[in-house]
């Protein structure tokens, strides 16, 4: 069964803002769905945009930063130039976890 219209549209809102691009550093605080990182610093806490819900990101990385487990990311990931990352938030734990 296809899914619904109008559930397509809370899924893939394409109304959301556009990609932010931000320095990598180890504490991020991305503010959209796409945000691109530059630079090679690892990130070991990212300040989540919906703190109370579950939410998901895709983070872009320019270089080879990758995640490091540790603060509210639950598992490590190395991250290859140019690829995007998911990252499914759990607020129960309060922490992100990588996607595959």
């Amino acid at each position: 069964m296809p899914i619904a219209e109008s559930d397509w549209m809370v899924l893939n809102n394409v109304t959301a803002s556009k990609a932010t691009t931000l320095a990598s550093a180890a504490t991020i605080a991305p503010v959209t769905f796409l945000t691109v990182l530059t630079g090679n610093t690892a990130i070991t806490t990212i300040t989540p945009p919906l703190p109370s819900q579950t939410h998901m990101l895709a983070i872009t990385f320019a270089g080879t930063a990758g995640i490091t487990a540790g603060n509210n990311i639950l598992n490590t990931k190395a991250s290859v130039a140019n690829e995007t990352m998911l990252l499914v938030y759990n607020p129960n734990t309060a922490k992100y976890t990588a996607v595959g």
